[in-house]
C-alpha cells in the first residue's frame, strides 16, 4: 500500500470538502470496527442509516452474506462520516470488507492506496453505462461497481405552464426556457427555484449549465463558463429566480417548488416520491442545453467497492458479496428503494415498465458525467469550491460573473 500518514491526511481533507448531493444522508453509526476472521464476519459499511435491518436494503445485505457462508456486520453513518472513517480505518489497518460510498469520493480512496480494481478481483462491469462508470475509472481502471445513479432534471408545474400558455415541448434551449419563465412571471407566478449554495451541492447544481454551455472544468473562466454563470445572475436579476438560492439547499429549494408557487425546479430523481405528494400535477423535462439538446448532467449514487485487507484470501467472498449486491434482480429491488436509476440498460427497462415515471431520468442518467471523470480525479474538490465561491460572488453582486470566474480560476489553479 502506498497510502502514507501525509496521503491520507490530505484525502481526509478532500472526502470532507465532498459532501454527499442525494437524499441519502443522516446520522452516524459510531460502532465501525474491523474486518473479522476469514469465514466468519465481514464487515460491510453504506452511506444509507435511514434503512435500518428489517427494510428491504438491510434485509438484502444480510442474504448476500448468508448466501456468501458468512455473517456480514453492517455499519451505515453519512456520507462524509464514511469517507473519513475509512481513510483512518486503511491507516489503522482494518478497514472494511466491503464498502459503499459517494461517486467522487473514489478517485480520493484510490489515491490514497485502500481500494481494489475491479480487475483484480475479477467483478464484471462490462454492462454498466460507461458514463456512470466513469466517475470509478482511475487510469483506465475501475475500482468499483456503481449500484445506481441519481441527476438533476427540470420538474415543472403543469398547472403554473398551462395558466401561462407555456407548453413545456417548446422549451429546447436557454432561449425557450427563459422566455417561458417570463411569461409565468408576466402571468404573476414565480418563475425556478435551484440551489446557488456554498457547498457541493452548489456546484452540482451549476454543472449542467456550465456543461451545457460547452464549459470545462479545467477553465472556469471560459466565454463558455461564464455565459452559464450569466445566465443564472439574469434569472435573480429579473426576478425569474429567488435570491434565496444563494442560501438554499437542494432540500429547500425543493420545497419552494412544493408551495405550488414555481413553476419549474431543478432536482433529483429522489424527488420523485415527494413529486406524487405535492398536491399538483407535474412533468419533467431534461436540463436543456444552451443551444439545445439535453445538458450533460452530474451522476450522483454509490459504488459497491473492496478495500485492499492484509489478508486477500477475503477477497473471494467479498467478491461475491459484491456481486450479490450489484446483480439485477437486486440492483432492480434497491434502486427502485433508493429512487435511483439502474446503471444497466437491462435493468433501467426494467424500471421504466414498473415506473414510467423514470423515463425521462433515464434519458438524464445517459446524458450524465461524473464530475470526477475525464481524469480528473482528486482535482476536482479543488475546483469546486473555487466554482461554487464564484456562483455566490455573482449571483450576490460582489462580482461580475467573468471576474467571479477568473478568481476562481486562479484559486483552483493554485491548489
Amino acid at each position: 500500500m502506498r497510502n502514507t500518514r501525509r496521503t491520507l491526511l490530505t484525502a481526509i481533507a478532500a472526502v470532507g470538502a465532498l459532501t454527499s448531493v442525494a437524499a441519502c444522508g443522516g446520522g452516524s453509526d459510531s460502532s465501525a470496527s474491523g474486518s473479522g476472521k476469514a469465514g466468519g464476519t465481514y464487515n460491510f459499511w453504506d452511506p444509507y442509516p435511514q434503512f435500518d435491518a428489517s427494510s428491504a436494503w438491510g434485509k438484502l445485505v444480510t442474504k448476500c452474506g448468508t448466501d456468501a457462508g458468512v455473517k456480514v456486520k453492517r455499519t451505515s453513518m453519512d456520507t462524509t462520516d464514511l469517507g473519513n472513517k475509512a481513510l483512518l480505518a486503511a491507516q489503522q489497518g482494518n478497514a472494511p470488507d466491503v464498502m459503499l460510498v459517494d461517486n467522487p469520493v473514489v478517485s480520493t480512496l484510490v489515491e490514497a492506496g485502500i481500494l481494489n480494481k475491479t480487475g483484480d478481483l475479477g467483478l464484471d462491469t462490462s454492462s454498466i453505462q460507461k458514463n456512470i462508470l466513469g466517475a470509478g475509472v482511475i487510469d483506465n481502471a475501475s475500482y468499483g461497481v456503481p449500484i445506481g445513479a441519481n441527476t438533476l432534471a427540470l420538474y415543472y408545474n403543469k398547472t403554473i405552464l398551462t395558466a401561462a400558455h407555456v407548453d413545456p415541448a417548446s422549451i429546447k434551449d436557454w432561449a425557450s426556457l427563459t422566455a417561458a419563465l417570463k411569461k409565468v412571471k408576466t402571468a404573476g407566478k414565480k418563475g425556478i427555484t435551484f440551489s446557488a449554495i456554498n457547498t457541493e451541492e452548489g456546484s452540482f447544481q451549476f454543472l449542467p449549465w456550465f456543461w451545457g454551455a460547452g464549459g470545462d472544468l479545467t477553465k472556469l473562466n471560459s466565454p463558455e463558463g461564464t455565459a452559464a454563470l450569466t445566465l443564472w445572475k439574469q434569472w435573480v436579476d429579473g426576478g425569474y429566480a429567488p435570491k434565496d438560492v444563494l442560501q438554499n439547499t437542494q432540500t429547500t429549494s425543493w420545497q419552494e417548488f412544493a408551495t405550488g408557487d414555481y413553476a419549474f425546479s431543478e432536482n433529483g430523481t429522489w424527488q420523485l416520491g415527494n413529486a406524487d405528494k405535492a398536491g399538483f400535477p407535474y412533468g419533467v423535462l431534461n436540463i436543456p442545453g444552451q443551444n439545445g439538446g439535453s445538458a450533460p448532467v452530474p451522476t450522483g449514487g454509490e459504488f459497491v467497492t473492496v478495500p485492499v485487507q492484509k489478508d486477500s484470501s477475503r477477497y473471494d467472498v467479498s467478491k461475491k458479496i459484491v456481486t450479490c449486491l450489484t446483480n439485477s434482480t437486486n440492483l432492480l429491488t434497491t434502486d427502485t428503494t433508493l429512487t435511483y436509476v439502474a446503471p444497466t440498460a437491462q435493468v433501467q427497462a426494467q424500471q421504466v415498465k414498473q415506473n414510467p415515471e423514470l423515463k425521462p431520468w433515464v434519458g438524464a442518467v445517459a446524458a450524465a458525467r461524473g464530475r470526477t471523470s475525464d481524469g480528473l480525479g482528486t482535482k476536482y474538490p479543488t475546483i469546486s469550491q473555487p466554482m461554487w465561491t464564484a456562483v455566490q460572488n455573482a449571483l450576490s453582486g460582489g462580482k461580475s460573473p467573468q471576474a467571479a470566474l477568473d478568481a476562481a480560476q486562479t484559486a483552483a489553479s493554485k491548489s
